[in-house]
């Protein structure tokens, strides 16, 4: 048995999975002049939710957002309740939208790095690339120095595209290793 406003008020009926007994509680539209009674038990959970200060004055402020944009039927007088499961509902959307954006940091002048002074002519540039074993070096001097595609490089090396890759890969951190001064290790 599911309860049903009558026409004469105008408000919606319940949806019929809300299967609550019929009492002679009728639903009744969430007054919006009553919600700045419930700030300050909305933002203390807010707070205990987010743990800032500041997140929880916008939380609070989402939340009210949130439940203005529509009429909200309250089937009993609990007008808390409600707010605290919307705060709730708005914490977790928060949340879950949060986790897919990717993390993000504003960066400053003092995060920039030095530009450095010393600069790197082609010679040294050659004899780095002479310095490194001769399978990265094939590989560096037919990709980065040919320009060949990694596909064409491979086909006149007469490897596989994937172990060209790895080769390249390799041969350039040997190539940037030499450029700063470090012994280039054999791999």
């Amino acid at each position: 048995m599911t309860c049903e406003v009558e026409a004469s008020t105008g408000a919606q009926p319940l949806s019929p999975s809300s299967s609550a007994p019929c009492s002679n509680v009728t639903p009744r539209v969430l007054d919006p002049e009553r919600l700045p009674d419930h700030i300050d038990r909305l933002y203390s959970a807010a707070w205990a939710l987010c743990g800032s200060r500041h997140d929880a004055e916008d939380l609070v402020q989402e939340t009210f957002v949130n439940v203005l944009k529509r009429p909200r039927l309250l089937r009993d007088n609990n007008e808390i309740g409600y707010l605290m499961r919307a705060l709730k509902n708005t914490h977790a959307n928060r949340y879950r939208a949060a986790a897919r954006r990717p993390a993000t940091r504003e960066l400053f002048e003092d995060d920039a790095m030095a530009p450095e002074d010393r600069s790197i002519d082609g010679r040294e540039i050659m004899e780095a690339i002479a310095n490194i074993p001769p399978l990265f070096r094939d590989a560096v001097i037919a990709v980065d120095l040919l320009g060949l595609s990694y596909r064409e490089a491979a086909h006149s090396l007469r490897i596989r595209e994937a172990t060209l890759t790895t080769r390249l890969h390799r041969g350039r951190q040997q190539v940037a290793r030499g450029l700063n001064g470090e012994t280039a290790a054999a791999a």
